[in-house]
């Protein structure tokens, strides 16, 4: 299995038991039997949980961060260097995406991995990441 990124939208639909969540789960629990944790940018956390704690209060939001501090996932930094936050904003900057989209395919290009997501605001980047399309 190659490298995977999750975007927001990704796991928002995992916990919101949205159609997909299935897929989501399958995911999750292929990166548990091969050991290779799924990746999440910062970014794209924090844009998780305060979408939560927006819709179900704090302790909701906290609840879900445990979770996902649980599932193979790995919580990635911005880094020091600069180089995933340069391209998140050069996507930014070409494209009509949020700035946690951006950091998610910054992510995703960075690792070479592909991107797991199911919104439409990456059709723009599919000839410049790898996109797995949730549906």
């Amino acid at each position: 299995m190659a490298a995977k990124v999750l975007d927001s939208w990704a796991l928002l639909a995992f916990y919101k038991d949205e159609p997909c969540a299935s897929e989501v789960e399958k995911l999750i629990q292929q990166a548990a039997d091969k050991g290779r944790p799924l990746l999440l940018s910062v970014i794209n956390w924090a844009e998780i949980h305060y979408s939560l704690e927006r819709a179900g209060g704090k302790a909701v939001a906290e609840r879900v961060a445990e979770q996902i501090a649980e599932l193979p996932i790995q919580v990635v930094g911005v880094g020091d260097d600069m180089k995933t936050a340069r391209t998140a904003a050069a996507f930014k900057a070409a494209n009509k995406m949020s700035l946690a989209d951006a950091f998610a395919a910054a992510l995703a290009k960075e690792k070479k991995a592909e991107l797991v997501t199911g919104d439409p605001e990456f059709k723009a980047l599919e000839g410049q990441i790898k996109i797995h399309w949730l549906k």
